[in-house]
């Protein structure tokens, strides 16, 4: 646990240089991300290839980023895992920037879901600023910082495509991570676990069973996969579709991404510590089924952002409260390895989330897409209904035996 001292070591200056460089590694990230399936369109992808290159950014996750954690716990470092995340940001940006075929699109994504994979140290360091009571609030906090990045990168994507062309979206990611590079080599790294011995395999395979762990991941993955469904996927395109601009985008962007910076706040500072964090999130994955489902339904612009800001808020409240849950209980020397764990297994919804509803788009309806992304939606309700009734029942049994 995060002592008053060890928190009273980190000035003001090293809270907002953590904050500025979470700020850039997301930029980098998501600034071509509302232009992205129409420039793969533009580059001759099919749908089905389209949403196998969209989903690729969650193949690395699912490949590095439980091994990232376990390294970082082995060695009890987070720092040079942060700066190899930048690395790769850029590089992922200037492959855009620099090619212009499919191909060298699919290795620029799959570049950026080594960028990705990094996020796992991001968090846990973060979380190390404050006291283990305090986790929630901490990845509410950073959530804020992500989607805020993930707000003002996107908004831009579209008036940069208008005014300069596909590329500038990319060169502009790429040069600001170089920025978020040489920041990163002065970021503070908790060093209180230094007294103790390494972590053993044993402790990391008890992580890797640890039920919360498990439940929160496969709610998070079901999350992750209608956001890059969705927003992160085909609203944008879909927006164009009903008559949009490139500029309207912008409009479309600050409709859902406002909202959803603004849950994780409302969520970690309010909402968790007056309702049961289960019910939370049935709200918030109802929310979600309901307002991705009717999404081809709307031919009116004005309606789709309306009812993108209420997706983009449920879907807000979801993700910080999972991550919260995911690592609240376990020991900080081991933590790298259950968030590791966690992103790991939501990655597989990153992924498979664009590229089942790809498969289902062949027909050239927008219907089957935005279905899939609800009935997603659906079964986060029903698991978070299932488990919460769970977890109310053990709680119940555990008193009476008191």
């Amino acid at each position: 646990m995060t002592s008053n001292v060890e928190i009273q070591k980190l000035s003001f200056y090293d809270h907002i240089l953590f904050v500025l460089i979470t700020f850039i590694y997301w930029f980098s990230l998501y600034i071509y991300v509302p232009i992205f399936v129409s420039y793969l369109e533009y580059l001759g992808g099919t749908y089905t290839l389209v949403g196998f290159i969209v989903g690729s950014y969650g193949i690395m996750q699912i490949l590095l980023r439980l091994p990232v954690g376990i390294v970082s716990d082995r060695m009890q470092i987070r720092k040079p895992f942060m700066i190899a995340g930048l690395v790769t940001g850029v590089i992922s940006c200037l492959g855009f920037a620099l090619t212009e075929s499919i191909g060298f699109a699919l290795v620029s994504r799959f570049f950026s879901g080594i960028t990705a994979s990094m996020w796992v140290t991001f968090t846990v360091l973060y979380a190390s600023y404050f006291k283990t009571e305090d986790t929630t609030r901490a990845m509410g906090n950073i959530q804020f910082i992500t989607v805020a990045s993930q707000l003002i990168s996107m908004a831009l994507s579209g008036y940069l495509v208008s005014q300069w062309g596909w590329k500038s979206p990319f060169w502009l990611g790429g040069i600001i991570g170089i920025f978020g590079i040489l920041l990163a080599f002065r970021v503070k790294e908790m060093k209180r676990e230094i007294h103790f011995k390494k972590i053993e395999m044993t402790e990391l395979n008890e992580v890797m069973k640890e039920p919360n762990v498990l439940k929160a991941a496969t709610l998070s993955a079901i999350a992750h996969a209608v956001l890059f469904i969705t927003m992160f996927g085909f609203t944008p395109n879909y927006a164009l579709e009903i008559g949009g601009s490139q500029v309207s985008l912008i409009y479309l962007v600050f409709s859902f991404m406002v909202p959803h910076a603004i849950a994780p706040i409302i969520t970690g500072r309010y909402l968790a510590g007056r309702f049961q964090k289960w019910t939370i999130l049935v709200i918030g994955f109802l929310g979600t089924f309901l307002f991705s489902a009717v999404i081809p339904f709307i031919k009116n612009l004005e309606l789709l952002y309306l009812t993108q800001a209420l997706n983009g808020f449920a879907q807000g409240m979801t993700i910080p409260l999972l991550m919260g849950m995911a690592i609240q209980t376990i020991p900080n020397r081991s933590r790298a390895t259950a968030m590791g764990l966690f992103q790991a297994i939501y990655a597989i919804g990153i992924f498979l989330g664009p590229f089942i509803a790809g498969i289902f788009s062949e027909e050239g309806t927008f219907i089957p897409i935005f279905f899939t992304a609800g009935a997603m939606g659906f079964i986060g309700i029903v698991l978070s209904l299932i488990w919460g009734y769970q977890k109310e029942t053990s709680y119940e049994k555990k008193v009476q035996s008191m």
